[in-house]
């Protein structure tokens, strides 16, 4: 009954976390489908700089740790006279990281669709992007779902790190009621069932869209 009531007194504090996990970890995806797909559109393009460009963007995100990244903007930007809000760093640390994985996402999307769907596009008159958006495109949607899906269930995981910029994500909820009572082993296993809900339900819509788009075919 003691741990019952244990429970019953950091749930709150800890849902309460949750909250904010969610809030940051949605504005990262929306932020990271957005950045994703110009990136991914870039890299495919027959604009050299464009790809270049792309490139060395995906390679330094994918290449430096998402830790790394969220100092740099919470820590190093205020030494060039730009100082961002917690929780404003924590979503675009996280939306930028996103970003790059969405965009070899989408780019491998691109790739994946027959070359002649496009040239089948263009020889009846469309322009390059108007082949891109109305055939192109909605056939690889579906194709990245499943990858994409992954990557936002990584996302939500990894934004635990931003409770190390003072984020009162789920985890710095747990480490603040941790310092106050002690109760370790319950905090976090409570932690980390409340991370698992929220993965379940996330893949659960993974799922559901996908076989929404599967059955649209």
């Amino acid at each position: 009954m003691e741990k019952i009531a244990d429970i019953k007194a950091i749930l709150p504090f800890l849902l309460k976390g949750a909250v904010v996990t969610i809030k940051v970890t949605s504005l990262a995806v929306l932020m990271g489908i957005a950045l994703g797909t110009i990136l991914g559109l870039a890299r495919v393009s027959k604009s050299k700089w464009l790809k270049s460009i792309s490139k060395a963007y995906i390679e330094f995100f994918r290449g430096t740790p998402l830790l790394i990244q969220l100092f740099i903007l919470y820590f190093g930007l205020p030494n060039l006279g730009i100082k961002l809000s917690p929780y404003f760093a924590a979503v675009l640390g996280l939306g930028l990281n996103s970003g790059a994985y969405v965009g070899e996402i989408v780019r491998s999307g691109i790739n994946s669709i027959n070359k002649g769907q496009m040239e089948a596009a263009r020889s009846l008159g469309m322009s390059y992007p108007q082949a891109m958006r109305y055939v192109v495109l909605p056939q690889a949607i579906k194709r990245v779902i499943p990858p994409l899906g992954n990557e936002f269930i990584a996302l939500l995981k990894n934004s635990s790190l931003v409770s190390v910029i003072s984020v009162k994500d789920l985890t710095r909820q747990s480490r603040l009621v941790n310092s106050r009572t002690y109760q370790t082993f319950l905090i976090y296993i409570s932690a980390a069932v409340i991370y698992f809900c929220m993965t379940f339900v996330l893949t659960r819509l993974v799922n559901y869209v996908e076989r929404r788009l599967s059955v649209s075919d």
